[in-house]
């Protein structure tokens, strides 16, 4: 059993260079040129809301890997070990993608063009004083520090922990991290919500919603699903990783369908809650997003994150064939740019949101930013954790 398999390389590394390092520059250079064009031509909240989006969603991505490592970790899972160094990857950019996310709520915030339905006297007069202390500059400020900074250390740790097992072997590391990552998991289950509703739902600061926080923790682990399948997908087509056959990509497949699912009931729970209560100050989140250029929109989110991997997905075929997985995943990571988008823009600046350079050149420019940043983390360390106790079983993974 043991024999075949020292015909793979394990301490394979993927070089970052050529076609892939180009393209993705580029990239980031036309989202430069986009968001300048954006702040030229007056359209500074539409942009601000776009790099909003935009480095909200690389963050929920990178955390999402750190929460897949931590979940792995305290299943003690043994499918995936063989393509843990890609979550893990993704976790390592945690830290930087944290850092952009503050940046763009800081200065929007200060030069109050974003969440100004709070951050000025005016507006903060309206809400109970519970609720105006809890939206202040430095309080709101702060907790986003406290949650992204805690999440990055847990993502500095889990990762080390790895790298030291392939240096040292043994299962000391491997025990550090199923601590480590209850630990987190625990923390992030507590804080992803207050997280969710302090950089999305304080735009629409009168409306709330409870399920807001779990409905954006589905858009982000169904998102960070799906990239982290695509790219070992991506991997596997430039030939690396060749230890990955069928079984894990059906078990990826698998995470992608039942989230998918997950993300729309969670999506339908908030949508009926609110419905069959009627009450003015919660119906009005979906007033705006029912009326005008949002109504095919609304539906579109729909049919994008839950009909089509359903439909494409249920079929054992359909996750075990790479091109068609793969297929499915661009649709989503594009679905749920439209699902920010829809959390963001009616509430926000209504009439005036659209779909142009802004829009396609900052999602562009960010792309850009996170397919290099990633392949930079990922290109630093073999492509397979030699010494994790669970390898071999991965190897050997069948369903």
């Amino acid at each position: 059993m043991g024999a075949h398999h020292h015909s793979y390389n394990f301490s394979e590394q993927f070089s970052f260079g050529g076609k892939a390092k180009t393209i993705s520059l580029v990239a980031i250079v036309i989202g430069v040129l986009a968001i300048a064009y954006g702040f030229l031509t007056g359209l500074t909240e539409r942009t601000f809301l776009n790099l909003l989006l935009m480095s909200y969603y690389f963050t929920c991505v990178c955390a999402a890997g750190l929460f897949f490592c931590a979940i792995q970790f305290v299943a003690q899972a043994g499918w995936s070990a063989s393509l843990l160094r890609v979550p893990q990857a993704f976790a390592k950019v945690l830290p930087f993608a944290s850092i952009v996310l503050l940046i763009v709520v800081a200065s929007g915030l200060f030069t109050n063009n974003l969440y100004h339905s709070w951050n000025s006297h005016e507006a903060a007069e309206h809400f109970s004083s519970s609720k105006a202390s809890y939206l202040t500059p430095l309080f709101f400020l702060s907790r986003l520090v406290l949650f992204l900074g805690a999440y990055s250390v847990f993502a500095i740790l889990i990762t080390k922990l790895s790298n030291n097992e392939d240096l040292e072997g043994g299962l000391s590391s491997y025990k550090k991290s199923i601590k480590y990552s209850a630990i987190f998991l625990v923390i992030f289950g507590f804080t992803t919500p207050l997280w969710a509703f302090d950089t999305i739902m304080s735009l629409e600061a009168h409306w709330f919603s409870t399920m807001f926080g779990w409905y954006n923790f589905a858009a982000m682990w169904v998102a960070g699903l799906a990239a982290i399948t695509l790219t070992v997908i991506l991997l596997k087509k430039a030939g690396y990783m060749p230890w990955l056959n069928d079984n894990h990509m059906h078990d990826l497949g698998k995470f992608v369908f039942a989230f998918s699912i997950f993300w729309t009931y969670i999506w339908f729970s908030q949508f009926l809650l609110i419905y069959y209560a009627n009450m003015p100050e919660e119906t009005v989140y979906f007033y705006k997003r029912l009326e005008g250029n949002f109504l095919p929109l609304f539906w579109l989110n729909l049919i994008v994150n839950f009909m089509s991997p359903v439909l494409i997905l249920m079929s054992r075929d359909g996750k075990r064939k790479l091109n068609v997985l793969m297929g499915v995943c661009i649709l989503l990571l594009c679905g749920h740019w439209l699902d920010y988008y829809m959390m963001i823009m009616p509430g926000t600046i209504a009439e005036n949101a659209g779909f142009g350079i802004v829009e396609i050149g900052t999602a562009v420019g960010f792309v850009g930013l996170f397919t290099f940043s990633i392949l930079t983390s990922l290109s630093k360390v073999p492509l397979a954790p030699k010494n994790h106790p669970f390898l071999e079983e991965s190897l050997n993974h069948q369903i």
